[in-house]
C-alpha cells in the first residue's frame, strides 16, 4: 500500500502556492485519479488543465481547479519523495560495495534500492533485475529518461554470475525495449579483473554501441576492494598492468567511435589511467562529461577549471592567506600537489602542505578521497597539524550533513585535530578560494 502523499514544502510562486496548499496538507487525487508514486503525479499534473482533491490538515476536504497554459510543475515537495515504497535491490552481486562495509558504517549506507523512478528522480544507478512486465510497460509509457544502468556486462550467463540473479540475462531485451520507447540511458561497467574484462568488455561495448543513440554514455570502473571481504568472491584490484591493459583495449573503441557517431561514447574512470601511470586525457575528450559524478573526468575538469580561474587570479583576495593542510587520499595525492604548485607560480604567498591518508577504514586498496573517513583522518594526522586550517573535499562527507562515512562528524575532526574544517568544493573556483582565504 502507497503512503499518503502528504505535503512536505510548497515551492514560492508556484501553482501549488497560488492555490493555497500548504504543507502537511494531503493530496488524495488528481482529475479525479489516484496516483501510485511520484511519476504518475507528475504525469497527471502536466496537463493544461486538471483539478486536485486536497485534504487540509484539519481534515478538511476540497478540490481545486488548476488552469496551467504555461505547463509549469505543480510546485511541492513530498514528505515521501517517492509517495511509494522504494524498490530494494534483490541482486547478490559478486562486487557490492554495500556487502564489504564495516559494522560501523553511516547508516544510511546499508539501504540497498534499486529502483528506476529514483534513477531518474535523483541519478541512481539500477539493475533492471527487479522489473515485472507491467513495470516496464509502465516506464516505456511514461518515457522517464534518462535511465542510469548498471549493466557491468551484457553477456547473459556472466553477468547472471556477477549479480546472482537470474533476472540479470534479460538486461539488454530491456534496454532495447526503453531504446524503442524514446527513453535514453547512461550504462555503468564495474570492471572486475577476470571476470567481465577481455572478451566479455569488447561485447558489452559493442552491445551497447549497437544501441545508441538511446545509451548516451557509458563508464568503466574499477571494481573497489575493501578489507571487509571475508566469506565473499575472491576478486582482484587493478594493478598498473592490468589498468594499462584495460586502457590499451577501450582507446581503440573510443577513437572508433568518435569517427562515426562523433562522440567516444565510452569512458575510463580516472583511476584507471592514475593506476597504470598514464596520462589523463584532455578536457575536450570527455565532451559533456557525461558520469564525472562516477569518478571520469573529475581530474580533467577541477585541471582546466583550476588553470582557468588563475587567469582571474588578480580578482581575488589580496591579502596573505591563512597557512593549511589538504587532506587528500593516495590516488588523487600527486594531482593535487600539481594544482598547489600552479597556483604556487602566480600566488608565491601561499603556504599549503599536502598531506595523503591512507584508508584504514575501508583498507589500503581503497584510494579515492570520497571514500576517506573521519577517524582516519584524525588518527594520521594528530599531533601533526602546525596550521589553523585544514582542507577537506566535500566529496567526503554526505550530501547533506557533516558527517564522514565512518559517522564521525566534521566538528569531531575539528576537535580532535585543534583545528577549522575548510570544506573544499570540487571545482576550480572553490579550490582557488579555499586556499586564498
Amino acid at each position: 500500500m502507497k503512503s499518503e502523499a502528504k505535503v512536505k514544502y510548497v515551492m514560492p510562486d508556484s501553482i501549488a502556492f497560488d492555490a493555497g496548499i500548504e504543507p502537511g496538507d494531503i493530496i488524495k487525487s488528481v482529475s479525479g485519479k489516484e496516483f501510485c508514486d511520484i511519476l504518475d503525479f507528475k504525469y497527471l499534473t502536466s496537463d493544461d488543465y486538471y483539478t486536485v482533491m486536497l485534504q487540509k490538515a484539519n481534515g478538511d476536504e476540497e478540490e481545486i481547479e488548476i488552469f496551467n497554459d504555461d505547463f509549469e510543475t505543480f510546485g511541492v515537495e513530498f514528505e515521501n519523495p517517492l509517495i511509494d515504497k522504494p524498490m530494494l535491490c534483490k541482486n547478490k552481486c559478486i562486487f557490492c560495495f554495500m556487502d564489504q562495509l564495516p559494522p560501523n558504517v553511516r547508516s544510511t549506507m546499508l539501504f540497498k534500492d534499486d529502483d528506476v523512478r529514483l534513477s531518474f528522480l535523483q541519478g541512481n544507478y539500477v539493475t533492471l533485475t527487479n522489473l515485472c512486465e507491467s513495470d516496464i510497460e509502465r516506464f516505456c509509457r511514461l518515457k522517464i529518461s534518462p535511465i542510469n544502468v548498471s549493466v557491468h556486462v551484457t553477456d547473459p550467463d556472466c553477468r547472471v554470475k556477477m549479480l546472482a540473479n537470474p533476472n540479470a540475462a534479460n538486461v539488454m531485451t530491456v534496454m532495447k525495449r526503453f531504446a524503442d520507447a524514446g527513453i535514453s540511458m547512461n550504462a555503468q561497467i564495474v570492471l572486475c579483473p577476470g571476470i567481465n574484462d577481455g572478451d566479455y568488455l569488447k561485447k558489452s561495448i559493442e552491445d551497447l554501441r549497437n544501441i545508441y543513440p538511446a545509451i548516451k554514455s557509458v563508464s568503466i570502473v574499477p571494481v573497489g576492494i575493501s578489507k571487509h571481504r571475508n566469506g565473499l568472491f575472491e576478486l582482484e584490484s587493478f594493478t598498473p598492468e592490468t589498468a594499462g591493459d584495460v586502457i590499451a583495449m577501450v582507446t581503440p573503441y573510443q577513437q572508433k567511435f568518435k569517427k562515426e557517431i562523433d562522440t567516444s561514447l565510452v569512458y575510463l574512470a580516472d583511476e584507471f589511467y592514475i593506476r597504470a601511470g598514464v596520462k589523463i586525457p584532455p578536457y575536450e575528450h570527455y565532451e559533456e562529461f557525461p558520469q564525472i559524478e562516477n569518478g571520469v573526468g573529475l581530474v580533467a575538469a577541477l585541471r582546466d577549471e583550476i588553470d582557468t580561474e588563475i587567469e582571474f587570479i588578480d580578482e581575488y583576495p589580496k591579502h596573505i592567506p591563512a597557512p593549511k593542510t589538504l587532506v587528500t587520499s593516495f590516488i588523487a595525492y600527486d594531482f593535487v600537489c600539481e594544482c598547489v604548485e600552479k597556483i604556487k607560480k602566480v600566488r608565491p604567498d601561499i603556504n599549503v602542505k599536502v598531506e595523503k591518508i591512507k584508508n584504514d577504514f575501508f583498507g589500503d586498496k581503497i584510494t579515492v578521497t570520497g571514500l576517506l573517513c573521519g577517524s582516519d583522518i584524525i588518527n594520521q594526522l594528530k599531533g601533526k597539524i602546525n596550521t589553523d586550517y585544514i582542507m577537506l573535499s566535500e566529496s567526503m562527507f554526505k550530501s547533506d550533513a557533516d558527517i564522514f562515512l565512518d559517522d564521525t562528524t566534521l566538528e569531531d575532526v575539528e576537535k580532535a585535530l585543534g583545528v577549522k574544517v575548510v570544506k573544499t568544493p570540487n571545482t576550480g573556483c572553490g579550490f582557488l578560494n579555499a586556499i586564498l582565504m
